[in-house]
């Protein structure tokens, strides 16, 4: 038995399901999360999603309403951890990354643990691990899951749309290096289960509020600070900052990208204060120019190779000269 076709005999005599996924929600967690639902809603079976926060407002045209968020309803959470006899582990490999709410009720959980995951150095606490790191997403593997389960009959635009919005963020709209011929066949199966791909690009794209626009504009006329000898572009924002363009989850989003789009910029970081600590985006060109040992040796973060995320306890001036320190061991010198 293939692993998938174990994966979908767990499903079949589960009577709880639950989906999980990571802490700061993105595209592939809700709709890696949202195309594994309805799957199993295809096979006759129940579920319920929980996770740990809300989905930034550029997702709102999907259906979140499933979603069960531990930051607004604790004891729903609670209860559905405590009634699940299958758990599936979505788009993250260690069990913190579900944040501080959720991660006890995961690891006290007794049933059985699918991780289904695209990262590296995964932990062992699943009792089945799917864990692909050339998978341009966990999207993508929920692609897998339905097609080699013998299920791709089964596939339709409802459990299609959320798949293709995953494999489109976390793919940068296909721009990474981590899109591979297989994700252009994934692509292809979605499209011809009905999927509209220019309607989830207009209404993933489409979606700027005049706040956010000034923000970005701000941010990189007055904020950005290019470090020419390495070629890496660094953009901090302060509370305050972000308080004066009414900033909401998801605003910030796009402005490492944007910084990365700069002529000759190899690496680009943004830096902003929120919820009474720094966090951290960090992006980056080529093999050459990782990123993820850098923020996770020294910024608590991690994340694929050339898009990492983390984090910084101390003030916005320290965490900025602690990078200009850092940036030239990691980062070679462009004139030398």
């Amino acid at each position: 038995m293939n692993i998938y076709k174990e994966i979908e005999a767990e499903i079949l005599a589960a009577s709880n399901i639950l989906i999980t996924a990571h802490k700061s929600a993105d595209g592939d967690s809700v709709g890696s999360s949202l195309g594994l639902l309805h799957f199993i809603e295809k096979l006759g079976k129940k579920a319920t999603i929980c996770h740990p926060d809300k989905a930034p407002d550029f997702l709102d045209f999907l259906e979140l309403s499933s979603i069960i968020v531990m930051d607004q309803e604790p004891e729903k959470v609670t209860a559905a951890f405590q009634e699940a006899d299958l758990i599936f582990c979505l788009d993250y490999n260690a069990t913190d990354r579900v944040g501080k709410g959720m991660q006890p009720l995961l690891e006290s959980a007794t049933c059985t643990k699918i991780m289904i995951d695209h990262h590296l150095d995964p932990q062992n606490f699943a009792k089945i691990t799917v864990s692909d790191t050339s998978a341009s997403s966990t999207a993508e593997l929920i692609v897998e899951l339905i097609e080699q389960s013998g299920n791709v009959a089964l596939l339709d635009e409802k459990i299609g749309n959320p798949l293709y919005l995953g494999i489109l963020t976390d793919t940068g709209s296909f721009r990474f290096n981590s899109v591979k011929p297989r994700t252009h066949e994934v692509l292809a199966k979605l499209l011809a289960a009905g999927v509209k791909h220019h309607l989830i690009h207009e209404l993933l794209n489409d979606t700027n509020t005049a706040s956010r626009l000034r923000l970005q504009g701000f941010a990189l006329s007055q904020k950005m600070e290019i470090l020419e000898k390495n070629a890496v572009a660094i953009i901090s924002l302060t509370k305050e900052e972000l308080s004066t363009y009414q900033y909401k989850k998801g605003d910030t989003d796009s402005l490492a990208n944007l910084a990365l789009s700069i002529k000759g910029i190899k690496a680009a970081m943004v830096f902003s204060e929120r919820d009474g600590i720094i966090k951290i985006s960090f992006r980056s060109k080529g093999k050459d120019n990782p990123v993820n040992v850098l923020a996770a040796n020294h910024f608590d973060g991690g994340g694929h190779a050339n898009a990492s995320g983390g984090m910084s306890a101390l003030s916005m001036p320290e965490t900025l000269d602690k990078i200009r320190g850092l940036v030239p061991e990691y980062f070679s010198d462009q004139n030398s």
